[in-house]
């Protein structure tokens, strides 16, 4: 959806140096730039290739403005950020076709908004709500009394068990499953064999959370798993039973998170990182890759980057390991 560079600066808040009247069809990399396209750079040492790319314009800071005349610019404190709300201006959100499927199957007590879409084979089963202009993709299975929030899009074959609440406008990618059962066992020692405790609590999603392919995101044990309000999950990321995730935190790949784990808001977890059960991790936290958090262990400090495991802070671990190589170079020798 084609907008004027004037149209882009207005919704961006950015400066405009340049023709406001050229037409931008869509963003680009630096890589694979062509006529009316958007490209953004976060500092000087990349600005030269913006300039000299066929790119229409592009989104930079404040040392870019002495380029002026060379190509239109937008200039922005956090052109990264200018970049990606440009983004949503030139691809709006999809409109889904409302209505149900001929091959669905909805319960007769379900309540789906007359503005919802249903996809082919999905089945909605009794006194489930999906809200208005929210679309549930072919293949999706949403269970009993599950409520889904307006405007949220649910992609194909992703399984909500029953009871699950999501608010609005989110997005939940192919194959995700939601609210399923949680991992946990008591041992009976008379028979040597495990007895399943119950797993009957509820999961809580909130609003404008994106949840990305195949997830799993287990319901309370008794209680409820809470997912909050903006938080994103990347592909393949495991949620545990009666686990708190706050609001704004962004979650990478392959990322497990045990039974009974706290993340606070606006955290930031690496891809592959692992939580013990009953783990903390304070507000604001920032655990690197693969990082290792022990059951019971709490971890704190609002911009602090952590690594390894078990997890230190990363100044800690980088001496630690620093020192290690010294080590291992001296007997080697």
């Amino acid at each position: 959806m084609s907008q004027t560079l004037q149209a882009l600066a207005e919704f961006t808040a950015a400066r405009l140096i340049g023709d406001g009247s050229i037409e931008i069809s869509k963003v680009a990399s630096l890589a694979l730039t062509g006529p009316g396209d958007l490209v953004f750079v976060e500092s000087d040492r990349h600005l030269e290739e913006a300039l000299n790319s066929q790119a229409s314009a592009v989104i930079a800071g404040d040392f870019a403005a002495g380029s002026a005349g060379r190509k239109p610019l937008l200039i922005s404190k956090r052109p990264r950020l200018a970049f990606a709300t440009a983004a949503k201006l030139l691809y709006p959100r999809t409109i889904h076709p409302s209505g149900i499927h001929p091959s669905a199957v909805v319960d007769s007590s379900a309540k789906v908004a007359p503005t919802a879409g249903v996809g082919a084979l999905a089945v909605i089963e009794a006194n489930a709500v999906i809200g208005e202009r929210s679309f549930i993709a072919s293949g999706c299975h949403i269970g009993e009394a599950v409520v889904i929030g307006d405007d949220c899009e649910v992609y194909p074959r992703v399984v909500i068990y029953p009871g699950t609440t999501i608010g609005r406008r989110v997005v939940v990618h192919a194959g995700a499953v939601l609210g399923s059962d949680g991992f946990g066992f008591v041992r009976d020692e008379t028979y040597g064999r495990y007895v399943k405790f119950p797993q009957v609590g509820r999961l809580v999603i909130g609003d404008y959370v994106e949840i990305g392919a195949n997830c799993t995101i287990d319901r309370g044990a008794l209680d409820e798993t809470v997912i909050g309000p903006g938080t994103k999950f990347d592909n393949l990321v495991h949620i545990g039973h009666n686990s708190s995730i706050g609001a704004n935190v962004v979650i990478a790949a392959q990322t497990g998170i045990s039974g009974s784990c706290t993340i606070g808001d606006d955290c930031l977890l690496g891809g592959q990182v692992g939580l013990g059960d009953h783990a903390a991790i304070e507000a604001g936290a920032i655990l690197g890759g693969q990082a290792g958090v022990l059951p019971n262990k709490t971890i704190r400090g609002k911009g602090v980057v952590y690594w390894g495991t078990p997890v230190k802070p990363v100044r800690e671990y980088l001496k630690e390991l620093a020192t290690l190589t010294r080590l291992t170079r001296k007997a080697g020798k």
